[in-house]
């Protein structure tokens, strides 16, 4: 059974999260996308100090949708440059580890 992997990824507003997740659940290659509150972001970009309002996401798949995942979401975010962080879990609930690999479509493991 393909072991767990969650995506973190910061979005401009709860709109284009939203839309997102729902490409990216259409496309199963998450299982579940855990759309947070507003988040205040400090950070440096081209050579200066800023801040901005954000919402964060938390996109959970497996490790086999993980690589095919990043690519996508890349590719639909609205950011030039977006930050998307991805890993595997190294442990999960066998429950949810069912619930992810029929959740996310198998047709991505070689992507």
């Amino acid at each position: 059974m393909a072991g767990a992997a969650l995506v973190w990824c910061p979005f401009p507003d709860a709109d284009s999260a939203r839309a997102a997740a729902a490409t990216l659940l259409d496309e199963q290659l998450i299982a579940c996308a855990n759309i947070l509150g507003a988040i205040e972001s400090h950070f440096v970009w081209d050579g200066a100090r800023s801040t901005g309002a954000e919402v964060g996401v938390l996109f959970k798949t497996t490790d086999d949708c993980l690589k095919p995942l990043v690519n996508r979401l890349g590719s639909i975010h609205p950011y030039d440059t977006p930050a998307i962080i991805g890993w595997r879990c190294d442990a999960a609930h066998p429950a949810s580890l069912a619930w992810l690999a029929a959740s996310c479509g198998q047709q991505h493991a070689d992507d």
